[in-house]
């Protein structure tokens, strides 16, 4: 039947008869056979087969337009030329598609006996996997982990640890300021402000390790990088002595470097710790036995020196609001690159921030 609206030309019910539509048959037969692949048999089911233009589409809307007597006669010849042309398509579509399955089965086979070529992957940095074993140490013993924001400001980083503005102490940390100048805004020189948050932040007790990136304006060698890591401690409680901070910083050399070797503190200087010292370590390699020398560990003098501390000055508690007269504390700090070097035999400092992904594989575990 015409669609709604439509009006039938009765000159062209001539697609109906029998040659034209035999030549329709013929003619999408061909390009049925013709047609390579998926996408030339799409574009012959347009135009022969479903397509609004297609011949055979175009004679059954000329049905019609036939007188009633022949309607029935002319409707079986269109059925059959519409099958004979509907079963060839899908004979078609059935072997390009097999084809192309066929294909793409041959050209992207994958032999899964194959090892799997899998681009390597990378270890942990060796500064990390130092920095979690020697917090590990210390939460063990009680301590929690403190963090504190890289971009500090100067109260924090020199005042409220006992350097005023023209102490000299200041001198020795190379800061790298941020701008505005006169902001007081600095890239921190130590991770000791990490201790002063810490005590402005949690009740007293207060037992924290503080692990981290540091900044100072240093030229990058062997031995020295504007961008390094520390770990600092801080122990605030009544009671505190000196004799604590030796039993801690014992355990600590245990944890580090294993057992059986000595430990000894050395008069030293920082101006947030009154006592002051350095803790050194016996050599783990050479034990200071001048049979085992010359050493590289050492340089054959015995010791390794390991870390500074010291029981927190009264002015560094007074900053944080803390009465001295009832608390007392001790602080340490390390550097991890050093502590590094130390344990793994590494020469250079730079290779740690040079970025290679071999330097990490010898010491971490590939995760």
């Amino acid at each position: 039947m015409p669609a709604p609206g439509e009006t039938v030309d009765p000159s062209r019910v001539h697609s109906l008869d029998p040659d034209q539509l035999a030549a329709a048959v013929t003619a999408a037969l061909a390009s049925i056979t013709t047609a390579t692949d998926l996408d030339a048999l799409a574009a012959v089911r347009t135009a022969h087969v479903q397509g609004d233009n297609a011949p055979l589409v175009l004679a059954r809307r000329e049905l019609g337009a036939l007188p009633r007597e022949d309607r029935a006669d002319a409707g079986r010849r269109h059925n059959a030329a519409r099958a004979q042309v509907q079963a060839a398509y899908d004979t078609r579509l059935a072997q390009l598609t097999a084809e192309r399955d066929t294909r793409v089965l041959r050209e992207e086979r994958v032999d899964v006996t194959l090892p799997p070529a899998r681009r390597r992957r990378g270890a942990r940095h060796p500064l990390s996997s130092l920095s979690d074993r020697l917090v590990d140490v210390f939460v063990a013993m009680g301590y929690e982990v403190a963090e504190g924001p890289e971009v500090e400001h100067d109260w924090f980083n020199f005042e409220a640890l006992n350097m005023a503005p023209d102490h000299p102490a200041r001198s020795m940390h190379d800061t790298l300021y941020v701008e505005p100048a006169g902001s007081g805004r600095l890239l921190r020189t130590h991770t000791s402000p990490v201790q002063i948050r810490s005590l402005l932040a949690r009740d007293l007790p207060v037992y924290v390790v503080a692990p981290g990136r540091t900044y100072r304006n240093d030229a990058i060698d062997a031995t020295h990088s504007p961008v390094f890591g520390q770990l600092e401690g801080l122990a605030v409680d009544e009671g505190i002595t000196m004799a604590d901070l030796r039993g801690t910083l014992a355990t600590f050399a245990e944890a580090l470097f294993g057992t059986g070797l000595s430990t000894r503190l050395r008069p030293s200087y920082f101006p947030f710790t009154e006592p002051s010292a350095e803790l050194d370590v016996q050599c783990f390699s050479c034990h200071g036995e001048t049979a085992r020398q010359p050493c590289r560990v050492c340089s054959d003098e015995g010791w390794i020196e390991i870390l500074g501390c010291g029981m927190v000055d009264p002015n560094v508690l007074r900053a944080a609001g803390v009465d001295p007269t009832r608390y007392s504390g001790f602080a340490f700090g390390m550097g991890l690159e050093r502590a590094a070097m130390i344990r793994y035999g590494v020469r250079e400092i730079r290779d740690f921030v040079d970025g290679d992904v071999r330097f990490g594989l010898p010491f971490g575990i590939e995760d």
